[in-house]
């Protein structure tokens, strides 16, 4: 269903070391995934991504089409721009793990886009 909780993202300065506290603290089970990890057994999709010290989680909001759902975001003075590594660029990681949007709502709040691979 569109608009529900569909994955998360943590930000963290090292991976490595994210993996060793994450894993311990919850159960986490941890894939290595391009330059970040995949979270499994957070009830739903997640991942851990480096360079990013100190962020706030990421939420991304499933939708069943992006360029329509990334459209209405600009359409209701919203923003929107492509995520990493899972991106129309990397049609590998898109076929994997789906495609992501960072956005912004009219008041500046920020939150996220994803649409799920296909099949």
């Amino acid at each position: 269903m569109a608009g529900e909780l569909s994955f998360f993202e943590v930000g963290v300065a090292d991976v490595p070391r994210a993996q060793s506290f994450y894993s311990a603290l919850f159960g986490w089970q941890l894939e290595q995934a391009n330059d970040g990890l995949t979270i499994s057994g957070a009830g739903i999709g997640g991942g851990i991504h480096g360079g990013d010290e100190g962020a706030s989680p990421y939420v991304f909001f499933k939708v069943d089409d992006m360029d329509a759902a990334v459209a209405r975001v600009k359409e209701l003075g919203g923003t929107a721009e492509q995520v990493g590594a899972a991106s129309d660029d990397d049609d590998d990681a898109a076929a994997r793990f789906g495609r992501f949007m960072l956005c912004r709502d009219d008041q500046g709040s920020s939150f996220g886009l994803h649409e799920p691979p296909a099949g």
